[in-house]
């Protein structure tokens, strides 16, 4: 692994049954990088980001995430190293519906031997760079789209990641919106230095990431 990689997926291969969905994948994500992976709907980039982000086991290949090698972790290994390192944002938000905002961003934060009030500090002034300090308390099915990936952007900042892992995440959005949510994450990659990997298939968007990687049939083809 390179001095200033934080990411590195070594020959990667993802197999349901006879089905290959991931052929031999290896990439490198250098700390502060913004990397879009785009492709056609089914190319394998979803599975993809699931392999590098340890969601997901891969049938052959290593991961080297922030310098550990998560490939042989056992899940709760993995569950906590997830929980210290990476934020993970979802095209479908993927928000606790019985939670107000607020509950929503510090849920991370609950295993983690804390005060209460001091998860919900942390929990606001995230949401308040997010513009949504007027919504704290209000459930997701009070918040429109823009405001849920708003509140689901927070959560996956609310543990300082070192990389964070957005798949679609303007996918269920009106092309307003998502413009909004994409200079917000262009803002936070500048601001805060941190590493972003992101699948789209909008090929407007992946010009906002300083590398394109392009999968087509499982395979990085440019």
């Amino acid at each position: 692994m390179s001095k200033e990689a934080i990411l590195e997926g070594m020959d990667l291969r993802k197999e349901y049954g006879t089905l290959c969905v991931v052929k031999g994948v290896s990439l490198t994500v250098e700390k502060g990088e913004f990397i879009s992976i785009v492709g056609k709907s089914g190319s394998g980039k979803t599975t993809l980001l699931s392999l590098l982000s340890g969601l997901e086991r891969s049938t052959n290949g290593r991961v080297i995430l922030n310098g550990k090698d998560i490939t042989a972790a056992s899940e709760d290994e993995l569950a906590l190293f997830r929980r210290e390192n990476v934020g993970f944002i979802f095209q479908s938000f993927n928000l606790i519906p019985t939670l107000s905002a607020w509950e929503n961003v510090a849920l991370p934060l609950f295993p983690v031997k804390m005060p209460e009030e001091k998860r919900r500090s942390r929990a606001l002034d995230l949401l308040g760079q997010m513009e949504m300090e007027h919504r704290v308390e209000h459930l997701p099915s009070a918040l429109s789209g823009g405001e849920k990936q708003r509140v689901a952007i927070a959560r996956a900042l609310i543990n300082n990641p070192k990389i964070v892992f957005a798949d679609e995440p303007t996918g269920n959005l009106d092309s307003k919106t998502g413009e909004a949510i994409m200079d917000i994450l262009k803002n936070l990659h500048a601001d805060n230095g941190m590493s972003l990997l992101m699948v789209t298939h909008d090929a407007e968007l992946s010009k906002e990431a300083d590398r394109t990687i392009r999968m087509q049939d499982g395979e990085v083809v440019s």
